[in-house]
C-alpha cells in the first residue's frame, strides 16, 4: 500500500514537472513591452546573441538581393545557405526554452526559407522569382519585430 502512495506520488511529481516545462517551452519567459509589444526576458549574453543572430539574417537578406541586383547565382546561394538551417543547429536548449513558441516558429521558419532561396538559387531560378521568396521571408522578419521585443533581464 506505501509503495503505491510513494508510486503514485512519483508520477504526479512527473507529470507537474513536464507540464512546467511545457508551459515554459509554449509560452517562453515574457512580460508586458514598454510599447505594447511582449518583451521576452532573457539573460544579457543571450540577448546579445539573439540580437546577432537577427542581425545576421539581416545581412544575409542584403546579401541576397545585391545577389539579385548582380545577376549572381553564386552569390545568393552562399548568403542565404550562412543564414540557413546550419547556422540555427546550435542554439543553447535553455535558451530556447524562454522564447515563446510562436518567436521560435517564425524564426525557424525564416532559417528553412533562407535554405530554400539557396536552394532556389543553385537551381537556377529567375531572379524574380528569388526576389519573392526574399520578400515573403521578410514579412515574417517584420511580424516578428511588430510582436514582439527582447529585453535584457538586468533592464
Amino acid at each position: 500500500m506505501r509503495l503505491d502512495k510513494l508510486a503514485i506520488f512519483a508520477l504526479l511529481l512527473w507529470l507537474a514537472t513536464i507540464t512546467v516545462f511545457a508551459w515554459f517551452f509554449i509560452r517562453g519567459v515574457t512580460t508586458e513591452g514598454s510599447d505594447g509589444r511582449a518583451a521576452i526576458v532573457l539573460q544579457p549574453a543571450e540577448r546579445d546573441l539573439v540580437l546577432s543572430e537577427m542581425r545576421g539574417l539581416l545581412v544575409a537578406t542584403q546579401q541576397i538581393l545585391e545577389g539579385v541586383n548582380q545577376g549572381d547565382m553564386q552569390h545568393i546561394a552562399k548568403a542565404a545557405r550562412a543564414a540557413g538551417m546550419a547556422g540555427a543547429a546550435d542554439v543553447n536548449p535553455a535558451l530556447m526554452a524562454k522564447l515563446p513558441v510562436e518567436f521560435k516558429q517564425l524564426g525557424m521558419s525564416v532559417h528553412r526559407e533562407m535554405d530554400d532561396i539557396a536552394k532556389a538559387a543553385e537551381d537556377g531560378k529567375s531572379p524574380a522569382e528569388i526576389l519573392q521568396m526574399a520578400s515573403d521571408t521578410l514579412n515574417k522578419c517584420v511580424a516578428c519585430h511588430a510582436a514582439w521585443q527582447i529585453k535584457s533581464s538586468g533592464q
